[in-house]
């Protein structure tokens, strides 16, 4: 059973289906609930309040999240006492991802470089801690969370930080991180069985528009993933396992995403997620040969032993947004989604359903992200691209620079 909505539920579970799994869709938000009902069985959390008696009822085998919310939830301690197993970390290990300054305090610990950082409980204390370090600084909400009352914004310089001190919502604090600059990358792994597992080196790419402009966007518009199992970039090595102890202290066992920038000569975390990734997921679970079996074991704590597909080194996707977009508060109507030829690559529709008349209809901002693979580079991207073409929508658009930009890792 997927916990989730949109394209990230409707890969997972296409994909998990396709490798031979009875997939079944528990819909944990409001929307996106057309997508992965071309999947399997989907249940709304207003007609279903816990999916636990549909665990029992359908013997499901194995639980995958799409988001850290699920431990929050009223039903996360059930969930747990039934033993199924569950594609994440729980407990204590789930810290690292939804306390930001627990992780910098555990990259003190470990030696692992982690930018300079502050928590401030209000204004007045951001604002001294400002005057104390002028500098510019990334700022985020102290706990992570898609409803978190701060969304990152990336200050790039004193004044930029200054000013978005003085309209933040401080309900929960702030997270300040000092800015090292754009040279970033991620890189993603499986932790099972007490040892780490290299999968992909990936990159998002977050802001908005081209040329790495505009807003960053509440959700990455597309991504790029390398098979990387020998971690030829060195990010698992330097980031990733220094923390073996811990992960092994915390009995942490499921997906650990790290993502960094380089600055003056080396890496730097600025920070760790427990998932395989909003744009990276869908590309992983295509380049293992034997998704099923990877995944079950990493959530029963046995040793990964993932196997990739031949001659898929490289997948790109590329994300088709739609009116209004980044804007959320831009509100459009339902709008016609137009498909003018057969796709030969991965389309996981996102807010999109069927009309009365059959048609596809727009239901939000983010319509569909398109995936291509390939040996090269250039054979994914060329793949994702020839058919996001194939799909119009009034006002919507992506970007054109996937793979152009921000890659190889420490590129800007």
């Amino acid at each position: 059973m997927v916990l989730g909505v949109g394209s990230f539920a409707h890969s997972t579970a296409q994909i998990l289906n396709e490798a031979g799994a009875e997939v079944s869709t528990y819909l944990t938000r409001d929307y996106g609930h057309y997508a992965p009902s071309l999947a399997g069985p989907t249940y709304r959390h207003d007609q279903f309040p816990s999916p636990c008696p549909l665990l029992r009822e359908q013997r499901v085998g194995l639980v995958v999240p799409m988001s850290i919310d699920w431990a929050q939830a009223p039903w996360a301690e059930e969930l747990l006492g039934l033993g199924v197993p569950i594609f994440s970390p729980t407990g204590e290990a789930m810290k690292i991802e939804r306390e930001r300054d627990f992780a910098r305090r555990l990259c003190h610990e470990f030696k692992v470089p982690f930018p300079r950082a502050h928590v401030a409980r209000n204004r007045l204390e951001a604002e001294e801690l400002l005057a104390k370090h002028p500098r510019p600084f990334v700022i985020k909400n102290p706990l992570c969370s898609p409803t978190s009352p701060i969304h990152t914004i990336l200050c790039e310089t004193v004044e930029d930080t200054r000013c978005w001190l003085r309209k933040i919502n401080y309900a929960e604090g702030v997270f300040l991180q000092e800015y090292l600059g754009r040279r970033e990358v991620g890189h993603i792994a499986l932790v099972s069985g007490g040892e780490i597992c290299s999968l992909v080196t990936n990159q998002e790419y977050k802001r908005a528009f081209a040329g790495n402009m505009g807003v960053i966007a509440g959700a990455p518009l597309g991504g790029l993933v390398e098979r990387d199992s020998e971690d030829k970039y060195g990010l698992a090595r330097e980031l990733l396992h220094p923390l073996l102890p811990w992960f092994r202290a915390v009995g942490f066992h499921g997906p650990i995403q790290v993502t960094a920038v380089h600055c003056k000569g080396k890496w730097h975390v600025i920070e760790y997620n427990i998932r395989i990734g909003v744009t990276s997921g869908a590309m992983i679970l295509r380049l293992l040969a034997n998704p099923i079996q990877t995944l079950l074991a990493t959530a029963r704590n046995q040793k990964a032993q993932p196997q990739f597909v031949p001659g898929r080194t490289f997948g790109c996707s590329v994300t088709l947004a739609g009116y209004g977009y980044p804007y959320v508060q831009i509100q459009g109507p339902h709008l016609p989604v137009d498909v003018t030829g057969e796709f030969d690559c991965d389309v996981w529709w996102n807010e999109v359903t069927r009309d009365s008349a059959g048609r596809l209809m727009t239901t939000g901002h983010r319509i569909a992200d398109v995936i291509g693979f390939g040996s090269s580079l250039e054979e994914a991207a060329g793949r994702a691209y020839a058919n996001i073409r194939k799909i119009r929508s009034l006002g919507s658009y992506y970007r054109e620079d996937i793979g152009k930009s921000l890659w190889p890792p420490g590129a800007t």
